[in-house]
């Protein structure tokens, strides 16, 4: 349920409704947009249709939210959130671009692609260390050391770091070093691992789940807003389908659909959503047009060595080449990168 207050709504009737909500053993949550500022309550609302909450002062009326998504709706929001990291806002008029190997391997390959990416016009510097594998023989990351090869880096270009967190006990961990909190596709259903993102206070990378829909996807954001973190980024990065010419099946029907549905930004991973590097750049413009707020693109110096999903990567000039296109296409839909 959203109760939404008048424009003139006064601090002290703000906390006055909220200590009510409480009351009847209800979480509320206030959302200040622009013009309006709203309470969504969160619970058994049938507690609060016997309640004349139209009568208490500031509020100007209520209403039910029909999803069952009830934060990340529209409905709860109609503003765009903006997600602040440090400086760098996802979800505005500038595409943000995420780039960077899929494996921290060591400091000096990392340093090498975080100074060409950052060069090229990205701002973030994608990289994992802890990596979920098919297989327990392939290589699993480097845990911590890889963390602070990211902060190294880091302090010495002045990009942001995204990096995948797998289990609720090193959330602090990561949380030390990284800038963006990555859930990957596989633990998009991993609610006591939402549950615990969602008590940080850093902003959260969520990633569809590979046979996931946009309803599941948008519950288990709502996880994240639920637990209070409502500093979520929503990554769409390919489904599995019958189709097996590609990795997965990238599906840009997703990003309008979910802006229609939901307030937060959603960015897009054609690496993964792939599989192919040569299919990166035509994807990446294809997500720019259909309204994506950011990019998550792989790049490594030397592919054919790489300790994973080289297959799928970048190299550092065809990044250049792929950034440069980038920006006709961002122009083009009234965007800029």
């Amino acid at each position: 349920m959203i109760i939404v207050l008048r424009p003139d709504v006064t601090k002290k009737q703000v906390d006055h409704i909220v200590e009510k909500v409480k009351k009847l053993g209800l979480k509320p949550m206030v959302s200040r947009g622009v013009e309006r500022t709203i309470i969504g309550v969160i619970g058994e609302e049938d507690v609060l249709r016997v309640q004349p909450l139209e009568a208490f002062p500031g509020v100007e009326k209520v209403m039910p939210i029909l999803k069952p998504y009830k934060l990340v709706s529209r409905e709860f929001k109609s503003e765009n959130s903006i997600i602040d990291v440090e400086g760098v806002k996802i979800g505005g008029k500038k595409i943000v671009v995420m780039a960077g190997p899929c494996s921290v391997e060591s400091l000096e390959m990392l340093l090498d692609v975080g100074k060409k990416v950052k060069k090229a016009g990205a701002s973030v510097l994608r990289g994992g260390a802890f990596k979920p594998r098919s297989s327990p023989y392939s290589f699993q990351g480097l845990g911590e050391e890889g963390l602070k090869f990211l902060r190294d880096v880091k302090k010495q270009t002045g990009m942001k770091i995204v990096t995948e967190v797998m289990d609720t006990r090193d959330v602090w961990m990561v949380e030390k070093y990284a800038d963006i909190l990555q859930v990957g596709a596989r633990n998009m259903q991993n609610f006591n691992l939402l549950k615990e993102v969602g008590l940080s206070k850093k902003p959260i990378l969520l990633k569809r789940g590979m046979s996931a829909t946009v309803k599941e996807f948008l519950m288990s954001a709502e996880y994240i807003l639920a637990a209070g973190n409502f500093n979520c980024i929503l990554c769409e990065r390919g489904i599995r389908t019958f189709e097996d010419a590609t990795r997965f099946t990238l599906d840009l029907n997703a990003i309008p659909l979910i802006k229609q549905l939901s307030h937060l930004p959603v960015i897009v991973d054609p690496s993964h959503g792939t599989g192919k590097w040569g299919l990166v750049a035509p994807m990446a413009k294809a997500a720019i047009a259909a309204g994506a707020d950011g990019l998550m693109i792989e790049v490594h110096p030397n592919p054919e060595e790489a300790f994973s999903d080289g297959e799928q990567s970048l190299v550092p000039y065809r990044f250049d080449a792929m950034m440069k296109e980038l920006k006709a296409v961002a122009k083009a839909v009234g965007r800029e990168i």
